[in-house]
C-alpha cells in the first residue's frame, strides 16, 4: 500500500466522523494548521492542499468499486465545495484589509484549472452509483468555475467590488438595528480608526525628537 494511498485512507476515515468544530468539513489536524498559518497567501495555499486531498480521494473511490464509497464520495465532494468557498472568503477579507494577494491568487488560478478538470472527468465517466452524489459534484464544479473565474479578475477591480459588498451588507444590518445601537458601534468604529492613526513612539511624555 502506498504512502499516498495510506494518507488518503486516514483522510476518507476522518472524513466519515467529522469533529464538531465551526469549521466542520476540516480535519482536527487541518484545523490545527490553519491556526498556525494567518498570513492570507500562505492560508490560500493550505487550503488549496486540503481540497486537492478531496479531489484525490474522490478520484480514487471512483477508480475502485466498493461497497458503501458513494457516501465517501459525496462527503468528499460537499467538504471541497466548503474549502472552495473557505478560499474565497480570506482573499475577500485579505482585500478588505488592503492585503496584497497576488501570489494567492496565481496558486489558485493554477490548482483550480486542474481540479477543475478533475471534477468534469469524473462526470463524464459516468460511475453507475453517479446519481447517489451528482448534486454535489455539479456544485463543486459550479463552486470551483466561480471561485476560478474570481481569482483571475483585477484585484483592484475585486476590492473595489468587495468593498461596496461589506458597505451594502453593514447598511442592511444597520436597517435592522435600534439608534441607540447604531451610535454605539459608530463610536467604536471612531475610536479603532483613531487608534490605527495614532503612531507609536519610543520618546517618554514631554521628550521631543532632537533636530
Amino acid at each position: 500500500m502506498t504512502a499516498r494511498w495510506l494518507l488518503l485512507l486516514c483522510l476518507a476515515l476522518c472524513l466519515a466522523a467529522p469533529i464538531p468544530a465551526q469549521d466542520d468539513f476540516l480535519t482536527a489536524d487541518e484545523v490545527d494548521q490553519l491556526r498556525l498559518t494567518q498570513e492570507p497567501n500562505e492560508r490560500i495555499v493550505l487550503y488549496l492542499r486540503f481540497a486537492q486531498q478531496r479531489i484525490d480521494l474522490a478520484q480514487d473511490l471512483v477508480a475502485k468499486e466498493k461497497p458503501g464509497r458513494s457516501v465517501l464520495i459525496h462527503d468528499a465532494l460537499e467538504q471541497y465545495t466548503q474549502i472552495i468557498d473557505a478560499i474565497d472568503t480570506v482573499a475577500d477579507d485579505a482585500l478588505h484589509r488592503k492585503l496584497s494577494i497576488q501570489k494567492g491568487m496565481e496558486a489558485v488560478t493554477e490548482s483550480q484549472k486542474k481540479m477543475l478538470a478533475a471534477l468534469r472527468k469524473v462526470d463524464e465517466s459516468r460511475p453507475p452509483d453517479l446519481p447517489r452524489y451528482k448534486f454535489v459534484l455539479q456544485q463543486a464544479i459550479e463552486t470551483t468555475e466561480d471561485s476560478l473565474e474570481l481569482s483571475m479578475q483585477d484585484l483592484n477591480q475585486r476590492a473595489t467590488e468587495v468593498e461596496a459588498r461589506e458597505e451594502r451588507e453593514d447598511k442592511e444590518r444597520e436597517s435592522m438595528m435600534q439608534p441607540k445601537d447604531i451610535e454605539q458601534k459608530r463610536a467604536a468604529e471612531k475610536k479603532e480608526t483613531e487608534k490605527k492613526r495614532k503612531v507609536p513612539t519610543l520618546y517618554k511624555k514631554g521628550e521631543q525628537k532632537k533636530q
